[in-house]
C-alpha cells in the first residue's frame, strides 16, 4: 500500500500558533498554559497530543470492529499521562526518560462484543493506531483499560 503524505504549516507569535492542514478548509489554534508563557485561550500541543490519541483510538476501534463483525454503539476514552517538563522549561537532558511518562487510556464502551472480543478489539487498536504507537515507540510506558459501558 502506498504511503500517505499528512502535512500541516504553522505559523505564531510568541508560543501562540495557527496551524493550517494542508487541503483542508480549517485550521487549528494552539497556546500554551501560563506557566509556559501562553495565555491558554486553546489548547496547547500537548492537550493536541493526548486528544490525537483519544481520536486516533476512536478511528482505529472503529476499524478494527468492523473487521470483527461486532457493533460499538458508543465510545469514550479517557487519556491521561504524567508530563515532565524538565527538558522543554531547562534545556537538561534527562537520559532514559520520556517526556510523557506513565499514559493511561480508559475506554469504556457500548457493545455488543464478548468480552473475548473486546479484548482482541483493545489489543488490536493499541497495536495498529498510528498515535498510540508513537508512544509505545517511544518508551512510554501505556496501561490500557477496555470496559463495556
Amino acid at each position: 500500500m502506498p504511503l500517505v503524505t499528512f502535512a500541516v504549516s504553522g505559523q505564531g507569535t510568541g508560543v501562540a500558533q495557527t496551524v493550517a492542514v494542508d487541503g483542508a478548509d480549517y485550521t487549528i489554534e494552539t497556546d500554551a498554559y501560563e506557566a509556559f508563557g501562553g495565555k491558554d485561550q486553546h489548547p496547547s500541543p500537548l492537550a493536541y497530543t493526548l486528544a490525537s490519541l483519544s481520536s486516533c483510538n476512536q478511528v482505529t476501534s472503529s476499524i478494527v470492529a468492523k473487521e470483527l463483525g461486532v457493533t460499538i454503539e458508543h465510545v469514550k476514552f479517557d487519556v491521561a499521562a504524567d508530563f515532565n517538563p524538565t527538558t522543554m522549561t531547562t534545556g537538561t537532558d534527562r537520559p532514559g526518560e520520556t517526556t510523557f511518562q506513565n499514559l493511561r487510556i480508559d475506554a469504556q464502551i457500548r457493545t455488543d462484543a464478548t468480552d473475548e472480543q473486546l479484548a482482541k478489539l483493545a489489543e488490536e487498536t493499541e497495536r495498529r493506531c498510528p498515535v498510540s504507537q508513537l508512544f509505545v515507540q517511544a518508551g512510554v510506558k501505556v496501561t490500557s483499560n477496555w470496559t463495556k459501558a
